[in-house]
């Protein structure tokens, strides 16, 4: 019995410290595939081949060139770009949640505390969660909105520097007769 206890302590811990692999997209690689992931209209930060990056709407994507306008139309040749990013996609959502958690949290807790000092009508308990957990989520949402969300390439030209594809993979290995952990590293 206790080796079965031990065993589940193990497994909801890995599970629990263990981050799973999520990985996004991988970058388009052939700039004829790139209309599969932009459409006119999406804003990009376009680095060229000599570096400079100009951030830009896209007016128009063909297989062997891409327009932006970015004051004023500009066209790049396929062969002049080497990177393509554009921000992720980002909901309200998470602060929100977030925010209601930590209010309603504090809600409660304001509940809890006075139950214990006064025994009489709690009938404002559910009014002060309610409260509490709006402005929370208000705050929440606040605080969210104002943080930028992450440029994600969506383009890399084949041959230059970071496109290779290097990979670190750690698990967990838990069998009946072993525990640790398998480490692989691709290049």
């Amino acid at each position: 019995m206790r080796r079965t206890g031990t065993r589940a302590a193990i497994v909801a811990t890995v599970l629990i410290a263990v981050p799973v692999v999520a990985a996004g997209q991988a970058p388009v690689t052939s700039f004829e595939r790139l209309n599969t992931r932009l459409t006119p209209g999406d804003t990009v930060w376009l680095t060229d081949a000599q570096g400079r990056e100009v951030k830009g709407r896209i007016q128009a994507l063909a297989p062997d060139a891409i327009t932006l306008k970015a004051n004023g139309p500009m066209t790049f040749a396929a062969r002049d770009v080497s990177l393509i990013r554009e921000r992720d996609g980002d909901t309200l959502r998470n602060g929100a949640l977030i925010g209601l958690g930590v209010g309603g949290g504090l809600g409660i807790a304001g509940c809890v505390s006075m139950a214990a000092v006064d025994d009489g009508n709690l009938g404002w308990c559910a009014l002060a969660v309610g409260l509490y957990g709006g402005i929370g989520t208000a705050i929440g949402v606040g605080i969210d909105a104002l943080i930028p969300s992450k440029k994600l390439v969506t383009y890399r030209a084949p041959g230059t520097p970071g496109s290779s594809q290097a990979r670190l993979s750690i698990a967990p290995v838990v069998t009946p007769r072993a525990k640790g952990v398998a480490v692989s590293f691709a290049f």
